[in-house]
Parts: C-alpha cells; sequence; structure tokens
C-alpha cells in the first residue's frame, strides 16, 4: 500500500515538473497609458532616479526603506539601489540607455527575496497626449516558473505598474500646467510725486 502511495506521489510530482518546464522560459509585462503632458516634462520624471520617489508605486510601501544614488545624476550609468521590508527586498536599477524625450532603458536587479535580473523600458510618444509605455521583460528560471503556477505575475506586477503611471500622469500634467501658465504681471512702478506749481512773484 506504501508503495503504491509513494509511487502515485511520484508520478504527480513528475508531472508536475514535467508542465512547469514547459511553461514560457520568458516573460514581457506591458502597461501604458496617455499623459496631457509634452514628452520632455515626462522624460524628466524618468530619466533621474531622485524623481522615483514622487511617482513609484513601491516608495510608499516603506517609507523606512534606505536608498543609494550612484554615477551620474540622471541619464546613462545613473544607479539607484534600495534596501527595504519584505515587500520591497532588496535591489538595484542602473540606467542603461537614454534619448531624450523618447526612451530610458533600466537594467533591474532583484537581490532579495529573489534574486533576477530583468530589463525595463519606459517609452514616450509624443501626440496631442504622450503615450507612455512601461515595459518589463527577462527570463523565467524554475523557481519562477514554478511561482507562476500559483500566481498571476502580468496581472500583480501590471497592477504595480498601472499604479505608477496614475502617479506618474498626475505629476507630468501638473508640472505641464505649471509651465505654460504665464508669468505673473510685473508690477506697475509707483507714480512720480505730481510737480510743485510755479511760484508765483508778489
Amino acid at each position: 500500500m506504501v508503495k503504491k502511495v509513494l509511487a502515485g506521489v511520484a508520478v504527480v510530482l513528475l508531472a508536475f515538473v514535467a508542465y512547469v518546464a514547459s511553461r514560457p522560459s520568458e516573460f514581457v509585462i506591458t502597461r501604458k497609458t496617455t499623459i496631457a503632458a509634452p514628452p520632455e516634462v515626462i522624460f524628466g520624471l524618468v530619466n533621474d532616479f531622485h524623481h522615483w520617489k514622487s511617482w513609484s508605486p513601491w516608495e510608499e510601501l516603506d517609507p523606512k526603506m534606505t536608498t543609494t544614488y550612484e554615477g551620474p545624476a540622471a541619464g546613462q550609468g545613473a544607479s539607484y539601489s534600495w534596501k527595504g521590508n519584505d515587500q520591497v527586498g532588496e535591489g538595484k536599477m542602473t540606467i542603461l540607455e537614454s534619448k531624450p524625450n523618447e526612451q530610458v532603458v533600466i537594467k533591474l536587479e532583484f537581490l532579495k527575496p529573489f534574486a533576477a535580473t530583468n530589463t525595463t523600458t519606459l517609452n514616450l510618444v509624443p501626440g496631442p497626449s504622450t503615450e507612455v509605455t512601461w515595459k518589463m521583460e527577462g527570463k523565467n528560471n524554475f523557481m519562477s516558473k514554478v511561482a507562476g503556477v500559483f500566481m498571476n505575475m502580468d496581472e500583480m506586477i501590471g497592477k504595480d505598474f498601472d499604479k505608477g503611471l496614475g502617479k506618474l500622469k498626475a505629476l507630468s500634467e501638473e508640472e505641464a500646467k505649471k509651465r505654460a501658465a504665464p508669468p505673473p504681471e510685473a508690477a506697475a512702478p509707483p507714480a512720480e510725486p505730481a510737480a510743485a506749481p510755479p511760484a508765483v512773484a508778489k
């Protein structure tokens, strides 16, 4: 009886392993939005990691998260490292490519709670409103495939992307309105006092 049970468990395990192994070896997660702001306004917020605190969907998950900036202040070579609670883990982002007002390509390295290296891209397409696409792509190792059996990664990460894009939209549109507003009128100079009438001879 015991042998039959063990044999049955082994068959189930082998079937599960085979199923996991057959799952896609690569993944792509993409979300889009349109923002009523020129590309240069949005680009400034995504090309500089110092601005990510104001729109990243993960910053608020751990207010005590420690962050470190290295390399240039913005653009290619700039990097941002974080270390926080179980919700945010530990990792690093490095800008690999930066095309002004068009695209930012980022190397995303997760260190904890699991190790993985992916590529994220933010594309800006100008128009009446700017179309912004946030994409993450990478490879699925065996453990990632196992996780994918029990969790919908596209839904989980896509939800965060949607939230971040929503905050980026609000921030960019507010900044665009500020830049479009006419400068305040200069105050009129004070009127000169009227000249005294000429003296009349007596």
